[in-house]
């Protein structure tokens, strides 16, 4: 009888963290297709580095292969990018797809 008891409690527990486990997966891969649609449907404000051209920079600046703080300084116009983006511990230590945020304070060159 002991046994029965014992197993009855191990088979409910083990359901209750199986379905929270379920739920989990279902509410992250519901706010992961609805981050997703946001993202296709709203305008991009996001500019990748070698995709600039001739455009502007924008206010979320994703950092392209080979670029550095201070070219993206120069060809954004924002020489306080690091007081601007307190994730940046070192300045030297910039990788491509970093995030950054960029405000202008003198047109581009």
């Amino acid at each position: 009888m002991m046994r029965r008891a014992r197993a009855d409690a191990a088979s409910w527990y083990l359901s209750t963290v199986l379905l929270g486990l379920i739920l989990v997966a279902s509410i992250r891969e519901t706010y992961s297709t609805v981050a997703a649609e946001a993202e296709d449907s709203s305008p991009s404000t996001t500019t990748r580095g070698n995709q600039l051209g001739g455009r502007a920079c924008e206010e979320i600046y994703v950092v392209g292969e080979g670029e550095t703080l201070n070219t993206i300084s120069e060809k954004c116009g924002d020489p306080y990018i690091v007081e601007e983006n307190p994730h940046i511990h070192d300045p030297d230590d910039v990788f491509p797809g970093l995030v950054i945020k960029i405000t202008p304070f003198f047109p581009r060159k």
